[in-house]
């Protein structure tokens, strides 16, 4: 299928040279308060496909805290309800064009037009679709139902917060909590076909584009979560449901005290006596969804930093060995080559790179990273191997304009010698450098192909507030974009379908 043969005799994860964009859905226009996967989705993936672009990368598509970070869901299986369009609701006549297609994101509006939705859904005909969508999806769907509905009994308290025979899951209190709920589970169940149903029409068209999703997947759970609820035997917490150790990351480039993540971390010889079933089950999510999924910090499947709960920062934690191997081995088996990147970055061992080998997983190279060190700097594009997705930068960078003008000036010119001393502006020498590296996938965000500057980043690693809020207009998508990264796929060998493979 690609232009050269590869030489291996597994079939490769990144099948021949790709780019691609990085932008969260959350982060298209239109109106209210995010983008959803509505029209304005299907119009970004034609811009893809018109740029030459044949991979859409986005963060994690869970249901968030209120924070509305896809790093903390509610759910590894369930989709975001956000992200929902109300207008293809309309568009499907499963609500009338007067309601407008803009509801609230949360509250009393809002479950009053899924209520109609469903109303209409059942009586055209759709109660056989709901039986086999709670069917196919059942090893999660109702502990999430009843779990969402719950939580919203309960103000939006975390599950540990509830009265403790909800917080231990009595038998006899879970079958009153379904009887009471029945109704608000069956909304949270429809609101989830819904969100299944629109994702697939949105997959479908990018294919029919040429265009492969890529996905995002966190390591690490939210402690206030279905998943942690339901099934906390996976998961070292005490009697009363609380962590006795935390998730995060010591000291780094982004954060001097490091960052407390506050996920619970799992109790991996239970995993491991079930066969890591439950991270098998997480996996067919992921891959039902995508045709790529980069797993987040996987260096923590060899080991990972052990934070004592009761510390308020993660300065003061540990490396805790993790069985990374047998996991792997156990995921190969089941669905053989893994369509996985492996995020790769920060204090990364031999050992994390050997096993990141082993099941030949991509790692990831980002340029803003490579100018500090010497020539030995391994994101350094003369540094960069075949099987690696490169990057400007990610969702926790700066823009690469707004990185680039922080520098100090000494700094800015170790950057232009490198690239040769270019006459175009930042960012499109770094844009250039990712497309013309070896790595098989290159990968920019969006704002850096809008060169949007200070402001415009997607997360500040460590803050609380502000984050993952960013949305482009098309007003930002000069004449002329299209063009121009079409031309720089071609240019680098890139443009998967000249290559008769698309």
């Amino acid at each position: 299928m690609c232009p050269e043969p590869i030489p291996t005799a597994a079939k490769p994860v990144l099948d021949c040279r790709r780019a691609g964009l990085l932008l969260h859905p959350t982060s298209l226009p239109g109106e209210g308060g995010n983008g959803t996967l509505g029209p304005h989705a299907l119009r970004f993936v034609d811009f893809l496909a018109e740029s030459g672009l044949s991979v859409w990368q986005m963060l994690p598509l869970g249901p968030t805290h209120a924070d509305r970070s896809p790093y903390q869901c509610l759910s590894v299986h369930a989709g975001n309800p956000r992200l929902i369009s109300f207008a293809q609701l309309e568009a499907w006549g499963w609500l009338p064009h007067a309601a407008g297609g803009l509801p609230p994101a949360h509250g009393a509006a809002r479950q009053a037009l899924l209520a109609q939705a469903r109303e209409l859904f059942l009586a055209q005909g759709g109660a056989s679709e709901m039986e086999a969508f709670d069917a196919a999806h059942a090893f999660w769907l109702e502990d999430y139902a009843l779990y969402a509905s719950l939580r919203e009994a309960h103000d939006h308290r975390a599950w540990w917060q509830w009265p403790e025979p909800l917080r231990d899951r009595d038998p006899a209190a879970l079958a009153e909590a379904r009887a009471r709920h029945a109704e608000d589970m069956a909304l949270v169940r429809f609101e989830q076909l819904i969100f299944f149903r629109q994702w697939q029409e949105l997959r479908l068209a990018a294919q029919a584009r040429g265009v492969q999703l890529f996905g995002d997947l966190p390591i690490f759970v939210a402690h206030d979560s279905a998943d942690v609820w339901a099934q906390r035997e996976f998961f070292d917490l005490d009697a009363a449901g609380q962590p006795r150790v935390v998730a995060g990351v010591p000291p780094d480039y982004f954060s001097a005290s490091g960052q407390r993540w506050g996920n619970p971390l799992y109790n991996w010889e239970r995993l491991q006596a079930d066969g890591f079933r439950w991270w098998i089950e997480r996996l067919r999510t992921q891959f039902s969804l995508f045709d790529l999924v980069r797993i987040d910090h996987f260096r923590g499947f060899e080991a990972c930093w052990q934070i004592p709960a009761d510390e308020d920062t993660a300065i003061n934690g540990r490396w805790a060995p993790a069985p990374g191997e047998a996991l792997f081995q156990a995921l190969q088996n089941e669905f053989g080559t893994l369509p996985v990147v492996a995020e790769d970055l920060g204090l990364i061992t031999p050992a994390v790179h050997q096993l990141r080998d082993q099941f030949g997983l991509p790692g990831m190279r980002i340029l803003q990273f490579a100018f500090d060190g010497g020539a030995d700097n391994p994101y350094l594009p003369h540094n960069h191997e075949v099987n690696s997705v490169v990057y400007t930068g990610t969702h926790d960078n700066d823009t690469t304009l707004a990185w680039f003008e922080s520098l100090p000036i000494e700094q800015q010119c170790v950057v232009l010698d490198y690239l040769g001393h270019p006459s175009e502006p930042m960012p499109w020498p770094l844009i250039r450098a990712a497309l013309a590296s070896v790595a098989r996938l290159a990968i920019l965000p969006m704002q850096d192909v809008l060169q949007a500057g200070r402001g415009e980043r997607m997360n500040m690693p460590g803050s609380h507030g502000g984050n993952w809020q960013w949305r482009f207009t098309w007003e930002q998508v000069l004449p002329g974009l299209s063009a121009r990264l079409r031309g720089l796929t071609r240019r680098y060998g890139r443009l998967e379908r000249e290559h008769g493979n698309g």
